[in-house]
């Protein structure tokens, strides 16, 4: 009898060990990938559509959680640079798409893309006509667009080749890209934070988004001047940086780096960390350089596992 009750004992046991190690709660966070930063989850399809189609390059952290959108009667989650939407009657591969966030923020923030009439319908080893939009893509941003999901990412081009923010930019309907010749290793293509932007410009139920950790840094920003744009050839000169992050907000306690391009050598610099108000500076005295060549100062600032460049210059005349 003992050692019947003890067999019942065993078989219920692994019963419940066979339940548990089905459950859907378990089956859902191990299919869950966690961002620690904003306090999101990237879950099922969109988290495979991450992984799979670049992942924090191209679409960011993200900002809510998956949910139920009414005005779209689609399943959709937002990222600092994207939209996904759950398309569940498509087919394969095309159940998980991105929102046309620029399609759609275009009347609200006044973009004034030049007319298609307007541009030359031909195309070249550099330079792509799409009829679709009667826009072209071309040189770096071709390259990007092509090697990073082409229309599947980032929609047909809304616009040609732009001046805007201090960067050379281009609009696509689902992305907009920035082209950064500051940086000085890997790819000097950026996208736009739309999906940031969006959040702010529409509501969203405040359910999915009170979950992100406000208070994480999540993206740096960094800039920087020099006290005399013009000098001679002997001298103190004073770099000023500044440090803010995704919310243009100071960074207080971010490391921040010269590199000084005279002409015959490089110089570098640890300047003090920012302080609360996201300033640094740094004074250094001049080293000879030659009249009326440019000397280049690159600046790095990073935060934790972040990151972020810029330049300035000087010009000694004397």
């Amino acid at each position: 009898m003992n050692d019947q009750k003890r067999w019942i004992r065993i078989v219920t046991l692994l019963m419940l060990v066979s339940i548990w190690a089905v459950s859907p709660s378990r089956a859902q966070d191990e299919d869950c990938l966690s961002f620690d930063v904003t306090g999101h989850r990237v879950c099922g399809e969109f988290r495979t559509f991450f992984e799979t189609r670049g992942d924090l390059e191209i679409f960011g952290y993200p900002l809510t959680e998956a949910f139920n959108d009414p005005t779209r009667g689609l399943m959709v989650q937002y990222f600092q640079r994207a939209r996904m939407e759950l398309h569940p009657y498509n087919p394969e591969p095309y159940r998980v798409q991105l929102g046309l966030l620029v399609d759609e923020l275009a009347d609200e923030l006044g973009y004034n893309f030049p007319p298609a009439t307007e541009i030359p319908p031909f195309n070249t080893a550099l330079r792509r006509y799409f009829p679709e939009t009667g826009h072209t893509v071309m040189y770096d941003f071709l390259e990007y667009f092509d090697t990073h999901g082409g229309i599947d990412i980032f929609g047909y081009p809304r616009s040609e080749i732009m001046y805007e923010d201090g960067y050379v930019v281009q609009y696509f309907q689902r992305m907009r890209m920035e082209w950064h010749p500051e940086v000085r290793s890997g790819s000097r293509m950026r996208l736009t934070n739309l999906g940031e932007i969006y959040l702010d410009r529409f509501n969203i139920p405040v359910e999915f988004r009170e979950q992100s950790r406000i208070g994480n840094i999540i993206q740096l920003y960094v800039t920087a001047s020099v006290r005399n744009v013009i000098t001679g050839q002997w001298g103190e000169q004073t770099v000023f940086v500044y440090v803010t992050n995704q919310w243009k907000q100071p960074v207080a306690g971010s490391a921040v780096q010269l590199i000084i391009h005279y002409p015959d050598h490089d110089q570098s610099y640890d300047l003090p960390q920012t302080d609360e108000t996201g300033f640094s500076r740094y004074d250094f005295e001049l080293q000879p350089s030659v009249p009326g060549q440019k000397v280049v100062i690159d600046v790095q600032a990073t935060h934790g596992s972040l990151s972020a460049q810029t330049q300035t210059f000087f010009l000694p005349w004397w």
